[in-house]
């Protein structure tokens, strides 16, 4: 009975006592402020765009010039140019045009006493482009007008007939390519690339007449600026 009476006096002062308690009791530290990063703006493909472009051709010259002149293989390095418009949010559509220098040739003696060389000197595309865009990846196909300038020159022993000329032959170019935006201006680019020139005649004021094709296939890589 006298602990019971003990408790009740007790009481209010225990109630009391609480908040002071709790107020002793540690607490737990508010997480520190983060910092805000805003997120990376997606690229912005639409616009004009000029570049740099090199890689390797192989090549072959058609029709009549297959056995006797060969396969001019090497280097290309040029300029690129053209203009994408966004036909959707991830469609893109396009026009680009490129020029190249080349080094691709290549000589053979097809016969004892005759002796060839045929090369590429120069590679034009103009061409349309449809892609689809990853935010800053672009996947493309694209297809259009090839036109180059070759040169084939015949030496024939027997007959003491030497010749060189030079022809610029069109015909149409198609491939496909990768390309991706590494800053808001710039880009990279890989792209295969088959063009194909119609047949022409070379030496036709001689008895050395040649018909010839040429197609070639060409893997590039490029940086283009995006204004």
């Amino acid at each position: 009975m006298r602990h019971y009476y003990l408790a009740t006096l007790l009481a209010p002062f225990a109630f009391l006592a609480t908040p002071a308690l709790a107020a002793d009791l540690p607490r737990r530290a508010a997480p520190p402020p983060q910092d805000y990063y805003s997120p990376a703006p997606v690229a912005n493909w639409q616009g004009f765009y000029l570049g740099l472009n090199g890689g390797v051709g192989f090549g072959s010259f058609t029709d009549g010039g297959s056995q006797l002149i060969g396969s001019p293989t090497g280097g290309l390095i040029g300029f690129t140019g053209g203009f994408n418009y966004m036909a959707a949010p991830n469609l893109l559509v396009g026009l680009e045009a490129d020029f190249d220098f080349t080094g691709m040739k290549t000589s053979n003696m097809p016969y004892a006493g005759v002796f060839t060389n045929g090369r590429v000197d120069d590679l034009l595309t103009i061409r349309g482009r449809v892609g689809y865009t990853f935010d800053r990846a672009l996947v493309y196909i694209t297809g259009g007008f090839a036109g180059s300038n070759n040169t084939v020159s015949v030496g024939n022993f027997w007959t003491g007939f030497a010749g060189q000329q030079s022809t610029f032959q069109t015909g149409w170019a198609l491939g496909a390519g990768l390309e991706f935006m590494v800053t808001n201006n710039l880009s990279v680019k890989g792209e295969y690339l088959f063009t194909s020139v119609g047949s022409d005649r070379y030496f036709d004021f001689s008895p050395a007449v040649l018909q010839t094709a040429v197609n070639n296939s060409q893997v590039k890589v490029g940086v283009n600026y995006h204004f």
